[in-house]
Order: C-alpha cells, then structure tokens, then sequence
C-alpha cells in the first residue's frame, strides 16, 4: 500500500488521479493542501507515532509530493515514540531543503518503507530532450540557458532554488524560499495591470484549463511583452547538483508559465529528465499564443 505525504501545488492531485488504486493521504498539520482529500494530519512532534500508524496500516511505499513549509517543533508536544527522533529532526530543521528531505527519507527507509519518486507514478511527466514549442530557441536563447545552468548549480550546492531568470548572459531573478512563481511575480509585477486576483483563479477554470478571460489576457500581452521588464529573457529551471530526485523535483504548470508570459520572458529552458510539467496541454497553448519557446536541454 501507498502513501502520499501531500503538500501544496498540484502534484499530489496528479499523482492521486495516476494512481488506479487511491493511496493513504497524509499531511503535516498547518499545510493541507485545499485541493486533494485528506485521510490523517499528523504534527513533527508525532512523526514517530505517524510512522507506527502508516506501519500498522499496511503502508509499504511512501511518497513525498508537494511543497511544505519548514515546521517548527514544540518540544511540549513532543510524544514518547517521536522524542528519539528529536536528534534527527533538529539536524534536518538547521538544513537546507533537500537536507532536510534526505533526513525524512533516511527515516522512513530505516523503518522499513520505501520511498517512491512523484514522477514513477505518472507517466511521462518528467520533461524529455527537445523543442516542446511551436517556436524553436535561437543560439542567444542557448547561450543564456548554459548561464542559467551554472546560476542554478550555484544555487543549489548552497541549497537556494532550483530557478532563475536570465537576459544577455546577466540575472535578473533568483528563486528563493518563495518560489518560482513568487520570483517571476516579482519581476513582473510593474507589467500590465491585471484583475486584482491570483491568476489561478481567473485565468484558469477548476479544470485547470485556459478561460476566455485568460486567453483574452494573453492574447493582449502577446502584443505588450516586449515592453515588460524580463521582455528578451528565459526562465532557467533544474534540480539541485546531487539531488535526491525522489523527492522535490523542480515543477511547472499553467501559473508559472503565465507568470513568464507576464514578465515577457522569451521562454523557458528546462534540464531534460529533471523537471516535472504539469498539464503540459495547457502550458504549451499558454506558450505558442504568446510565441515562447519551451524545450527540456541535455
């Protein structure tokens, strides 16, 4: 039996709906996700009764998928099955994320489980080698991605982001704990007023598919993204150097696409075999009506 331990984004909804059999669902008390069913909450204080439960479950096979926040532990809370773990989790909590994340892995391997990698679950959902675009990138284009390779390596041996954005060989943007949508809103944030809303909740439907609203919207940049301020640049995405890619894989969909499009990025470049693309449908209608490119680089 699986178990899904779920955090916020639309992997866990996409691993659950993969899936032929529904898995046990769990998550960290303070980050449930809105859009997937919950079966138990459990605190860091209580992980090592979480871990006897999932046990006597039949549990077999964990997978972490999803972006939490870095909890802290209230050692008043703390139950007697969790407290020798307290070593562990106070190591894992002076980390960086994927520190942190081979902790929690090391955990679970040393009580029997076995971890399995969001991606194994759904079909072809890493990114392949290749033009995925309508538009194909130019030699400049390239030429950034190789700058934005070597920022992101940077990045991730001091466990900072898995992103960036870069024009004519110079940064524009760097991910941080925020994320990549956080940054790319950043940047464009002086770009094209827009309804007073996520785009999420407007540009896209509960199916997760493109509006009329948002394809209007698009449709308009299309003709503006020249003048916003990443207008010529790419967004640059790949795992960490050394990451354990069973866990917190680099991830894009629809919004983070959109918010390239608002910052006027050229298009984005992601590490073949290292990203995940959720609805890719979706984020490559958003890509050729606003002429970007998307290829997965070797």
């Amino acid at each position: 039996m699986l178990a899904l331990i779920v955090g916020r984004g639309k992997l866990p909804a996409k691993v659950i709906g993969a899936l032929s059999e529904r898995p046990l669902v769990c998550a960290l008390e303070g980050h449930v996700p809105d859009s997937v069913q919950v079966d138990m909450t459990f605190r860091l204080e209580t992980f090592g009764t979480l871990l006897l439960e999932l046990g006597g479950r039949g549990v077999t096979d964990v997978c972490l998928c999803g972006a939490i926040e870095r909890p802290t532990i209230d050692p008043a809370k703390l139950d007697e099955e969790t407290k020798p773990l307290v070593p562990l989790f106070m190591e894992a909590l002076s980390k960086g994320d994927d520190g942190a994340l081979r902790i929690v892995m090391q955990v679970f391997e040393q009580t029997g489980f076995k971890i399995r990698a969001a991606h194994e679950l759904i079909p072809k959902v890493v990114v392949e080698a290749g033009v995925l675009s309508a538009r194909a990138p130019r030699s400049a284009h390239d030429a950034d991605a190789r700058v934005g390779k070597d920022i992101v390596a940077e990045m991730g041996k001091a466990d900072l982001g898995q992103a960036c954005v870069i024009r004519k060989g110079h940064v524009l943007a760097r991910e941080d704990e925020a994320g990549t949508d956080a940054m790319l809103g950043t940047l464009a944030m002086t770009h094209m007023a827009r309804p007073d809303a996520p785009v999420e909740e407007w540009a896209l439907d509960d199916a997760g598919e493109l509006t009329e609203a948002g394809r209007d919207w698009l449709r308009v940049m299309a003709d503006e993204n020249h003048k916003a301020p990443g207008a010529g640049g790419i967004l640059f995405k790949a795992p960490k150097p050394e990451q354990d890619r069973r866990a917190d894989l680099p991830v894009i969909g629809p919004v983070t696409v959109l918010n390239a499009a608002e910052a006027g990025l050229d298009g984005i470049a992601l590490e073949a075999g290292g990203v995940i693309v959720i609805d890719p449908k979706v984020v490559l209608e958003i890509i050729d009506t606003m002429n970007m490119v998307l290829w997965g680089r070797v």
